[in-house]
């Protein structure tokens, strides 16, 4: 039997194409769900789990200070793997959660498949937990052939060792496949007007930046507002962050922002795997400092603005503009991304994470290394 932990909406997102794959194998996954799908401020996303046809096998609630939670991680995931006795445990990328449960599963005996190592994210401390689970891993699944290089030579692997498999993003994977929603159905579902020029944003801690997570959304919104007093015609998207640090003041200050502009700027804890695409697809841009700006989003021909240092170090496509996160920095950001010229770079949609059929080459090389019948 085969696990996959999940802790957040946009993890489980990624990792749905795999979950139906391993379905049509004839192997159903067990679905261990933990942090921000329990928590009703982040929309309680375990609906969104058993909306899309899978039963979780396990819930392990964590509390929500980090230390804390890697520790209801690690104790949580160890009972729940011994209970459900899995042949691996598949865990995407870098969250701090994520940390307890590869430590669980590598000292209960649970081989690691791990999807997404490799990359760089230099300004938050998922950094160091995704190569940490890099180091317990029994097989990767890396986005690009530049991450399958970094976890060869982390883990001094010959070239051709078929524990390390490329697959390319499952993220690119759900920007292709989605069929997406029209503009009226995504007013319709959201309550909101977003008109014919909008931007969809999140901006998360980057939990290695010297100045405080609330200070930066301030700085953030601020952009925003100068950006809406320029451009009549522009409305906003804002999602929360996730809860990492000062999640209840910077969300708080989301709201005051939309409270003060309720016909142009819409605050929602998520979006949804579907309607985000949709959304983004749509959009002028996606602009905050989540992965998936620098993913997905090319391959959807949208431009993106990358905020701050949180993805610092990590590969993007030609359509990402970086820039630094002061007000003045994300206005100009803002700016450029608008133009004619961003837009026609975005067009071409140039992606280092797109691999033909990611779900497919995942699960096989899941089955094979557990000796699985194909």
């Amino acid at each position: 039997m085969i696990a996959i932990a999940t802790g957040t909406r946009a993890d489980w997102g990624l990792l749905l194409p795999l979950a139906r794959q391993l379905r049509a194998m004839g192997h159903e996954p067990s679905i261990i769900a933990t942090n921000a799908h329990l928590v009703p401020e982040l929309g309680y996303t375990l609906r969104e789990i058993e909306a899309d046809g899978f039963l979780p096998a396990a819930i392990i609630p964590l509390r929500q200070d980090a230390p804390d939670a890697v520790a209801d991680a690690t104790s949580g995931f160890a009972r729940t793997l011994r209970e459900l006795q899995p042949d691996c445990l598949v865990i995407l990328g870098d969250r701090f959660e994520m940390l307890g449960a590869a430590s669980a599963a590598m000292l209960c005996r649970v081989p690691v498949v791990h999807i997404a190592g490799g990359n760089i994210s230099e300004g938050a401390y998922d950094d160091a937990i995704r190569h940490c689970i890099t180091q317990i891993a029994t097989l990767h699944l890396p986005e690009t052939p530049l991450c399958a290089e970094r976890i060869r030579r982390m883990r001094m692997l010959p070239e051709d060792d078929r524990s390390v498999v490329c697959a390319g993003s499952p993220g690119v994977y759900n920007a292709l496949n989605t069929p997406l929603m029209s503009r009226e159905e995504i007013a319709e579902s959201l309550g909101f007007d977003p008109g014919e020029r909008f931007l969809v944003g999140t901006l998360h801690s980057a939990t290695l930046d010297t100045e405080a997570p609330l200070r930066r959304m301030e700085q953030f919104l601020d952009a925003c507002e100068a950006l809406l007093q320029e451009d009549a015609t522009l409305r906003l998207i804002l999602t929360y962050p996730n809860n990492d640090v000062d999640f209840e003041a910077t969300v708080a200050a989301l709201h005051r922002f939309a409270d003060s502009h309720p016909e142009r700027v819409l605050v929602i804890p998520s979006l949804g795997r579907v309607r985000y695409l949709s959304a983004a697809a749509l959009s002028q841009g996606v602009v905050g400092n989540s992965s998936s700006a620098l993913e997905e989003i090319p391959s959807l021909g949208v431009p993106s603005l990358d905020i701050g240092i949180r993805q610092k170090g990590r590969e993007h496509g030609e359509s990402v503009t970086h820039c630094e996160a002061d007000t003045a920095s994300i206005l100009e950001g803002l700016r450029t991304i608008l133009t004619p010229e961003a837009r026609a770079v975005a067009a071409r949609r140039i992606n280092p994470y797109f691999q033909p059929d990611t779900p497919r080459r995942q699960a096989q090389a899941i089955l094979g290394i557990m000796n699985y019948k194909l």
